[in-house]
């Protein structure tokens, strides 16, 4: 990869403000890089969109993978500034919160990991200019400085040093640029948000360039904590980085990043369902009234009455060094990455302002992760016949993990550390044996490491001579390929098929309950996938016209979840464990279209059937009875057939932005966005659980200078008011067995609007 094409490809998809996911011409790579905030087109009005998820700078439409683009305008359009948020663009995706980022799951095609303990990697990996995070609480935070965001659906082993088994979320960062560049963009909301970023890139001198990037956001939440007067659900994030690239040579480049993030957030759950009979741990003085002071349960309600705080407090810091070699012909390209994260989490764990002991239990815990990769790459010219892609990744992970609940019920008490060393080869070839049919084989090779300590500190309080410390290790070797096809019919017609196969390492279960039996039983079962695609790539009407499908059947087997055991006193304990085998299957969909220079649309939709073909032992939920299932001793309950959680059949969006000129200086811009999402459970067949299908819509009226150097917006959020949730907790076992559910509220769980202005020059 020569570096002008490299820093140029960057830039153009950075820049193109309304260009959509889907290119419509051709890839050409330009000789400079486009001023950011300019509109990037080829002659003929076509706009061009790149993609480097097969590590080459490409039209996207070139490209005979499953994988979305998105860029900052699209982001802004839709008012997705977070991470959590990236699913009200991606239709493959959902980001289901937690009471704190490391139980946050992420889930593609329906599959995505759902674990407490520390050290299990996230079937979907994500990565930050190329370098992965350690786990996903590093990723949660707001997006500043993007360029652009790639998500590659479906197992990826063969062209990343980090593999994972459902998908890859690719985040790029702003680049340093040949000319002096400012912009500066501020957000004001009507429920008291308020965020401002602000960016510098630049050169120094005729060979080394910088980026200087910050971020902040304040929001007070939409939630009210009845006890301590104050609302909450909300955050504050200070985000930076910055970045220093040497062209040492006309042939060889390093780019020095380092990033520092620092931030804390409100939680809480507010009670949507609560039997009037329901008795805080079945005391009866302990009536919802006396435990929820000032509470008014409901669907609607955004109230809690929280006698602890409940949150987290974190700060993290990173350093990436990129070096790009140019060896004639071959390119060289090193990544060398260290990131450094801690967590403070906080949480009321009753949901209660209950101050009777045998009532009152409260978390306090911290995550810490260090994490060091190297990776290496060896890419041939991407214009050859006979192309590759070859590579060695080194990564050494390490977490800890105190934590402690208590006082009343639900008693944990411990200590753990937990640790990988990965070592892994990898590669693809693409073989292009007639001018329009493409082979593609790639593989991947790699031995993992893993080890860990926990000490229940708990047992070691009530019995000295018990035994408390554990410690074990273990490893494994893997191997997993990539086969595919693909035929270019016609300049505007590509079709493709692939088959692949996923891997994520093996686990243990470090969480509270853990003892000798978990000890002997050594790690949880690595888990694999293999899937199958079929895909269209096309363009009609002279390219106005994008539509791209792809049909996808995907099987795993030893998917790593989480379960909960309940008791019949009430009590329950979390579990790690393999789930046997499951099957996703179905399309998705990518429109774009612009009938007019003025007028842009995009429409993307997946359709998904997701199910456990082998599930013999999974938990009941609380309240299930043995006619609905729960039988045995620990109660268990068989899913297999069953629908997946998390996994609802139909998701779709669509965006339209209109910006007509208004006179010689000035465009107006009219936008509208739309996302659908149907029904899904957040545990299989638990009624608590169920979320209805809902609907938003977002709009904005503004007004831009022609050349960009500034622009405003009005906009509103959730127009039509649709409340929804993001999750939903049954906390029936803690109330004596009867109905008790709490939610948690996205940012839009009730309409709201604000202003939006950037500069730039």
């Amino acid at each position: 990869m020569h570096y002008r094409a490299s820093s140029a490809g960057y830039h153009l998809t950075a820049v193109a403000a309304t260009a959509l996911s889907i290119a419509q011409a051709h890839a050409q790579t330009p000789t400079e890089a486009p001023k950011p905030g300019t509109l990037t087109e080829a002659p003929d009005g076509e706009v061009v969109v790149t993609t480097t998820a097969q590590k080459r700078f490409e039209n996207i439409q070139d490209v005979p993978l499953a994988v979305q683009v998105v860029n900052p305008a699209q982001l802004e359009a839709q008012g997705v500034h977070h991470f959590q948020e990236l699913e009200q663009v991606m239709p493959s995706l959902i980001v289901r919160p937690a009471n704190q980022p490391v139980n946050t799951n992420v889930s593609i095609r329906g599959v995505g990991t759902f674990a407490y303990a520390i050290g299990v990697e996230s079937s979907v990996a994500v990565t930050v200019d190329g370098a992965p995070v350690a786990f996903l609480a590093r990723a949660i935070s707001d997006l500043p400085d993007v360029a652009m965001i790639e998500v590659l659906r479906g197992p990826q082993s063969t062209l990343y040093g980090k593999a994972a088994s459902a998908g890859l979320i690719k985040i790029m960062t702003t680049q340093p640029t040949n000319d002096l560049h400012v912009r500066a963009t501020a957000r004001l909301t009507d429920d008291h948000e308020f965020a401002e970023q602000l960016s510098l890139t630049g050169p120094l001198t005729d060979t080394l360039g910088y980026v200087v990037t910050g971020g902040f956001t304040h929001w007070d939440g939409n939630l009210r904590d009845t006890v301590r007067d104050k609302r909450v659900g909300g955050r504050d994030t200070i985000t930076t980085r910055g970045k220093l690239r040497w062209r040492a040579t006309p042939d060889l480049t390093f780019t020095l990043s380092g990033n520092y993030v620092e931030g804390s957030t409100d939680f809480g759950r507010p009670f949507i369902r609560l039997d009037p009979a329901a008795r805080l741990r079945s005391d009866p003085a302990l009536t919802p009234a006396a435990v929820l002071p000032g509470v008014e349960v409901g669907p609607g309600n955004q109230t809690v009455a929280y006698n602890a705080r409940s949150g987290t407090d974190y700060h993290g810091s990173g350093a990436l060094l990129r070096s790009e070699w140019d060896l004639g012909k071959l390119s060289f390209l090193s990544l060398t990455n260290y990131d450094r994260f801690k967590l403070y989490d906080y949480l009321d764990f009753d949901d209660t302002a209950s101050s009777e002991r045998h009532g009152n239990a409260r978390e306090i815990g911290r995550f810490e992760s260090r994490l060091f990769t190297q990776e290496v790459r060896v890419l041939s010219p991407g214009d050859s016949a006979f192309r590759y892609a070859l590579g060695l990744y080194y990564a050494d992970t390490r977490f800890e993990r105190p934590f402690e609940r208590g006082s009343g019920f639900a008693l944990s008490h411990l200590y753990a550390t937990a640790g990988s060393r990965q070592i892994a080869g990898f590669g693809q070839l693409d073989w292009e044996f007639v001018p329009t049919l493409t082979a593609t084989a790639g593989g991947r090779v790699q031995n993992e490491r893993v080890r860990y300590t926990f000490d229940d500190l708990l047992v070691a309080q009530r019995d000295p001579q018990a035994t408390h410390h554990y410690a074990g290790h273990d490893g494994d070797d893997a191997a997993t390929y990539r086969l595919g096809l693909a035929y270019q019919a016609t300049r505007d017609l590509m079709l493709f098929t692939n088959h692949a196969t996923g891997y994520k390492g093996q686990a243990y279960d470090l969480t509270t309950g853990f003892d000798q039996k978990r000890a002997d039983g050594g790690p949880i079962r690595p888990e694999r996938s293999r899937d199958q695609e079929i895909g269209v790539r096309s363009q009609w009407f002279e390219r106005r016209l994008t539509a791209n499908l792809t049909f996808f059947d995907t099987h795993y087997r030893d998917l790593q979840a989480q379960t909960v055991e309940f008791y019949p006193d009430g009590s329950y304990r979390n579990r790690l464990t393999n789930v046997g085998r499951l099957v996703t299957r179905g399309v998705e969909v990518e429109t774009a279209a612009r009938p007019t220079g003025d007028l842009t649309l995009a429409a993307n939709a997946t359709y998904l059937r997701a199910r456990y073909l082998s599930f013999p032992s999974a938990p009941c939920f609380p309240l299930q009875t043995v006619a609905q299932g729960c039988v045995g001793t620990p109660a268990r309950q068989d899913l297999s057939g069953e629908r997946l959680p998390q996994a609802p059949t139909w998701r779709l969006d669509a965006s339209a932005e209109y910006a007509p000129e208004l006179g010689q200086h000035y465009r107006g811009v009219m936008q509208a966005a739309w996302q659908y999402q149907g029904a899904l459970s957040y545990a299989p067949r638990d009624p608590e659980l169920w979320q209805r299908a809902y609907h938003i819509a977002n709009v904005s009226l503004g007004l831009r200078e022609a050349d960009r150097h500034w622009d405003a917006a009005v906009f509103v959020d959730n127009v039509f008011d649709q409340r929804h949730y993001t999750s939903l907790v049954n906390n029936a076992n803690n109330f004596g067995g009867h109905v008790a559910t709490a939610a948690l509220l996205p940012r839009d769980f009730r309409r709201f609007g604000g202003i939006r202005v950037g500069l730039s020059f």
